[in-house]
């Protein structure tokens, strides 16, 4: 059994750098410098900002389905990133991360959840994906709820 997770698309993000604060207030995001290497996680190349880089923070909806479960929340993009892409391993931005996989099936129902700790998100999918019914998983970082990346049956 195989996975994906793939990073957001920089195109649909890309037109952000260019407004300036007043515009991009008008849509609730918001210009970012990252203060550390760590704690700015991008949804695009799946890595931590570097200390100094730009970000947008915006609302973003990851879970766009017709169900209870439509979710949207705050993520970090970074300009000039290619869009990761991991097969059968783990984006950096999952390292030492407490995540909240939730499994859900292709009509996009919740069907089980699961909290990994560091170390245990491989395992963790490997187990949500023996069940046939489980389509792919979104997780989020357990702490602060934000939307991590969508892992996918390959």
């Amino acid at each position: 059994m195989t996975y994906w997770i793939r990073g957001l698309s920089p195109e649909t993000f890309a037109p952000l750098f260019a407004l300036d604060d007043a515009a991009l207030a008008g849509i609730n995001a918001r210009r970012v410098i990252a203060t550390a290497d760590r704690g700015f996680p991008c949804r695009v190349s799946l890595d931590d900002a570097k200390a100094g880089e730009e970000l947008i923070l915006l609302h973003h909806t990851s879970h766009d389905v017709e169900t209870p479960y439509r979710n949207a929340y705050a993520i970090y993009v970074r300009a000039g990133v290619t869009a990761a892409m991991y097969r059968d391993e783990l984006p950096p931005v999952f390292e030492g991360r407490p995540l909240a996989l939730r499994a859900f099936d292709a009509e996009g129902m919740l069907q089980t959840a699961r909290l990994a700790g560091p170390g245990e998100a491989d395992g963790a999918i490997r187990d949500l994906f023996a069940d046939e019914t489980i389509s792919y998983i979104d997780a989020h970082n357990a702490a602060h709820g934000c939307f991590a990346a969508r892992i996918e049956r390959n």
